[in-house]
């Protein structure tokens, strides 16, 4: 696997990680009532998820340029 290919995935699993984070901070405010913080930490886990998405598609392509029949 090239190294771009590589990179991205790392990002897509840091992204994934990092919106998972946000979501467990998302329950503990939402079970203690806060439900203004709940949301703010949703929000961000949902952008992190994005963010990973857009990687992974990026991973997808960088690996079909490199290993793509020509």
């Amino acid at each position: 696997m090239s190294k771009k290919v590589a990179a991205h995935h790392k990002k897509a699993s840091e992204h994934f990680a990092k919106a998972a984070r946000h979501y467990e901070e998302a329950a503990k405010h939402g079970e203690a009532g806060n439900h203004e913080r709940a949301a703010h930490h949703n929000e961000i886990g949902h952008a992190h998820v994005l963010h990973a998405r857009e990687q992974a598609e990026e991973a997808r392509k960088a690996y079909a340029k490199v290993y793509g029949k020509k």
